[in-house]
This record gives structure tokens, C-alpha cells and sequence, in this order.
């Protein structure tokens, strides 16, 4: 496929799960752990492009990658939404202000 951002992809377009293997330098394939990388959230980057951010399931890494053209519109959505569908506290505490 030739949607932008699949050349160098680290993460599955379907699931957006990832291998923990890189270490401190992107493509450095020198981590250890190579656990499981859970899609936790999205981010936006001061040029507007969204990343995923993964949290490692076997040492609690957390690492920000590009999305890329082809990954699952659905599931970047989820997560970008999740914390206005669950939030950190109760709705009803907002009519209190």
C-alpha cells in the first residue's frame, strides 16, 4: 500500500498493537523486552499530525509513534474519544460549577 506514513511502520493498521523493540533511538531494534504495545491514546503534534501513543504490557514503556494513512480510522477515533466517554470522574460533579 502506498498511503503515507507505511514505509516505516511499527504497529499493525487493523489492531494498532506493537512490538516493543526499539530501545531510545527509533529503528534501533535494541530494546530487550520485546513486549506487547498497547494502543493507550492519540496525540496531536505541533504540525497536526496525530500519533498513537503505546504503552509496553511487559515493562510500562510508553512511546509516541506516527500514525499511519492506512490504519483503522475507527479504533484512532476510540481512543481519541475514549476520555470524553470515561471520564476521570463523575458527570455530575459538572453541574456543581
Amino acid at each position: 500500500m502506498s498511503a503515507p506514513g507505511t514505509q516505516h511502520r511499527n504497529h499493525c493498521p487493523n489492531c494498532l498493537w506493537s512490538r516493543h523493540v526499539d530501545d531510545d533511538v527509533p529503528g534501533d531494534r535494541a530494546a530487550d523486552c520485546s513486549g506487547s504495545m498497547e494502543p493507550i491514546g492519540v496525540c496531536v503534534r505541533t504540525d497536526g499530525e496525530w500519533a498513537l501513543i503505546h504503552r509496553c504490557g511487559g515493562c510500562a514503556t510508553v512511546r509516541m509513534n506516527r500514525i499511519a494513512g492506512d490504519d483503522n480510522p475507527l479504533l484512532l477515533m476510540r481512543l481519541a474519544v475514549k476520555p470524553l466517554a470515561q471520564p476521570p470522574f463523575p458527570l455530575e460533579w459538572l453541574s456543581r460549577l
